[in-house]
């Protein structure tokens, strides 16, 4: 008979459970503070079929990731004005023009790229932040396995013992930026060579010759079916770039990085480590620029 039915009985009372322990438990999200600035994504294109699908996913997985965040994308000018998307400029103006905290910039590449100066720059003139690029970072060697694995170039993990008839026996780690992202590269590459057990080169697709140098080093040191893997997210570098240097190396390639889970969750950590110390004062700010209408974020991208 349970405590309800019996008179006089107290009714029972409802206790919080308990954090879960353990190495299997689910990591606690940090909660974002009141009146921090929103996210804008930096998008090294212009807005097209190409790159827009794919910044809009990974801000969804943002938002997933961290709810109460205000993320925008701004992208490259298209010269025509015809893609109706909001440039970074843009966004930063509007940001000023409505007294909004200066946003947090995030640049959507994972190294060195030839549009971060520029950027800087657009950003100093507002006093944004610019963070870091995405990488070197151990999600992103995650997530060219992953690609690497869905081309038929790698086992998906190490434990599963099966062979793989066309599986790489070396890897050529394919970037945009130059020299400097090729060896900004090398620390991902490193990475990468852990998890597959076989050795990976870093090379710059915009460099010329750099993507034969590393598949003629991989078959000096023995690779007999070298592959290509874009560390690319895919807005940053010309898909004829990937072709050309598939079809002149005669080496099949993994898909760009694209819109990869682990690729929004690097974005969203990258800002959350680029927030300022909240601000007391910021959530009554914050409230009044909001309105009765809720709160308002960056440009017409600008979401909850």
């Amino acid at each position: 008979m349970s405590t309800a039915a019996i008179p006089g009985a107290p009714l029972p009372v409802r206790t919080p459970g308990s954090r879960a322990r353990g190495r299997h438990r689910r990591p606690e999200r940090p909660e974002i503070p009141a009146g921090s600035p929103a996210l804008l994504l930096a998008v090294p294109a212009a807005a097209g079929p190409d790159s827009r699908p794919v910044v809009e996913e990974l801000l969804s997985i943002v938002r997933s990731e961290q709810n109460g965040v205000r993320t925008a994308a701004g992208y490259l000018p298209s010269g025509d004005g015809a893609d109706g998307e909001r440039t970074v400029a843009e966004l930063l103006a509007e940001a000023a023009a409505a007294g909004l905290p200066v946003p947090v910039v995030v640049p959507l590449v994972p190294g060195p790229h030839d549009f971060l100066p520029e950027l800087h720059a657009l950003a100093a003139r507002y006093g944004a932040h610019v963070t870091d690029a995405l990488g070197p970072h151990p999600l992103l060697a995650e997530g060219v396995h992953v690609r690497l694995s869905e081309a038929g170039l790698a086992r998906a993990d190490r434990a599963r013992l099966f062979a793989i008839a066309t599986a790489a026996d070396g890897v050529v780690l394919t970037t945009v930026g130059g020299q400097a992202a090729a060896d900004a590269a090398g620390i991902t590459g490193m990475l990468l060579a852990a998890r597959l057990a076989v050795p990976v080169v870093a090379a710059a697709l915009d460099l010329p010759g750099s993507v034969a140098d590393a598949v003629a080093h991989l078959k000096e040191m023995g690779a007999q079916n070298p592959a290509l893997a874009p560390l690319v997210i895919g807005p940053e570098a010309d898909a004829e770039l990937l072709a050309a240097a598939a079809e002149e190396s005669g080496c099949p390639s993994a898909a760009p990085l694209g819109a990869y889970q682990a690729v929004g969750q690097l974005v969203a950590s990258t800002y959350l480590a680029a927030l300022p110390a909240a601000d007391p004062g910021a959530a009554a700010d914050e409230a009044d620029a909001d309105g009765p209408d809720g709160p308002r974020g960056v440009g017409r991208h600008a979401a909850q």
